[in-house]
């Protein structure tokens, strides 16, 4: 059954992205054939994004520019929105509710993983229990400012099990489970 991991690359100061959503800052750590940016796009079955990161500011340039991955995966995507289009590009679906949204992504997933990407999504998918697991790239740099990996106005403790490291020339890739309680 399909497993809904947020996955992110952040800065190691905790952002996903810089002032205003930029994303410029990732191209220099894209691309570099990490093994485990290689095996990400394999163990994902459908992605799960918001509107924003589906609409968003892409730093990968050239062949593959706009596309999950930079061209290195093809699926169906499920976008959450507040306002979907009339009409939507193949292998596109928007939606309104969070969990029919995963419910989809699962669906369409099969035996793979729905990778969860975008802050506010990842966000939601936690409060509402469906999240198992997370997987974040860490890069080395501080950007100071931005759009942060997880935001809980208040704070909130979310305990995670760590359960891989990836030492990889241009990041650290770090994979944990949510801690259930009672497992």
């Amino acid at each position: 059954m399909a497993r809904v991991l947020y996955s992110a690359a952040m800065s190691v100061d905790g952002f996903i992205a810089g002032p205003g959503g930029d994303m410029g800052w990732l191209t220099r750590f894209l691309g570099s054939g990490d093994a485990a940016a290689t095996e990400l796009p394999r163990l994902t079955g459908s992605l799960l994004v918001g509107r924003n990161t589906y609409g968003g500011d892409d730093p990968v340039e050239g062949e593959g520019r706009g596309e999950p991955f930079g061209g290195g995966w093809s699926g169906e995507q499920f976008v959450l929105t507040h306002h979907p289009p009339a009409t939507a590009p193949p292998g596109i679906h928007f939606h309104t509710d969070l969990g029919e949204a995963v419910a989809a992504a699962k669906a369409s997933a099969g035996e793979r993983d729905v990778l969860v990407l975008g802050a506010e999504v990842a966000r939601g998918c936690l409060e509402a229990g469906l999240l198992d697991g997370v997987v974040v790239a860490v890069a080395p740099i501080l950007l100071g400012d931005g759009v942060r990996l997880f935001d809980h106005p208040g704070g909130a403790e979310v305990p995670l099990e760590r359960t891989r490291v990836e030492a990889e020339p241009t990041a650290t890739w770090i994979w944990f489970d949510l801690a259930r309680s009672g497992d």
